[in-house]
């Protein structure tokens, strides 16, 4: 009979062979859940990452900060620090992205089978209830993008439960789609500009130009594939300091900026906050 001593051996040769080949892991506790906060970090006391929500070290080595925990150095596999959590762990889980990788997680045979019909083959793990598909490259995660279905990859930890079987392939684009929402109707922004020229014509001479900046700037935003935000407030910043001063901006033009970053995952709240603070940069901001 196999003793809990020798499973949790097998959860620490497992998490060290993973993390010799790069794939960064931490331990799991009963429930398919990473290990709570130590004393020493409660209440983000440490200054790390307690509540797992944007990357960075933590100063304490514990295994206590969920994804953010996940790491491939021996020497803290290994530490006397995590030995209390090996010893309580009842499985070993891996961040998918710090390893370049995301998991399309396929919660029951329904999920399966659109996955089937809709993406590429790639190597699939069994799970208790359906399949893990893993392909090459990261993207943010996201939860229940459609019935039984989440991806793991960024900012997310999933259960190692073998190596699977097939062929990993690249991530596709319609995985990524998967994360990006219908974007709600634009709304107008006011646009806190100065007056056109005094002459009353923008010195660009023709809207031709003015056309074709916010088509590239719409496709500028169109392919971001990761850091979108930012992609979105530099695309505004350069938009406004080449029209943002004559005049020439429409309401039409704003609403056609914030249906491209829409379509990403922006709000309009983030819409109107990175068009306000571009305005703000360039000093076209008065009240």
């Amino acid at each position: 009979m196999t003793q809990p001593t020798d499973i949790r051996r097998d959860h620490l040769a497992t998490a060290l062979s993973l993390a010799a080949t790069g794939v960064p892991v931490l331990p799991l506790r009963a429930g398919k859940v990473p290990f709570g906060n130590c004393p020493t970090c409660a209440k983000n006391a440490c200054g790390g990452r307690p509540n797992m929500k944007t990357p960075g070290p933590c100063t304490c080595p514990n295994p206590c900060h969920g994804w953010a925990a996940a790491t491939t150095d021996t020497s803290i596999i290994n530490s006397i620090l995590w030995v209390r959590a090996w010893r309580e762990a009842a499985g070993v889980a891996y961040h998918p992205g710090g390893a370049g990788l995301t998991v399309v997680d396929l919660d029951n045979a329904e999920a399966i089978s659109w996955a089937r019909e809709s993406l590429p083959g790639t190597r699939a793990v069994p799970t208790t209830r359906g399949e893990h598909w893993i392909y090459r490259g990261a993207m943010q995660g996201a939860n229940a993008v459609r019935p039984g279905v989440d991806i793991k990859s960024t900012m997310a930890y999933t259960r190692w439960l073998g190596p699977g079987t097939g062929t990993m392939t690249a991530l596709p684009d319609a995985v990524r789609a998967l994360t990006v929402r219908e974007p709600s109707p634009a709304r107008p922004v006011a646009i806190a500009v100065p007056a056109s020229s005094a002459s009353g014509v923008c010195p660009h001479r023709t809207p031709t130009y003015l056309d074709r900046g916010i088509a590239m700037a719409e496709q500028r935003i169109t392919e971001a594939r990761e850091a979108v935000h930012a992609t979105v407030y530099r695309t505004f910043l350069a938009v406004l300091s080449t029209h943002g001063r004559c005049g020439c901006l429409t309401g039409a033009h704003t609403a056609r900026l914030f249906t491209a970053a829409q379509a990403k995952g922006e709000t309009v709240r983030h819409c109107t906050e990175a068009w306000l603070n571009a305005l703000i940069t360039l000093g076209l901001h008065h009240g």
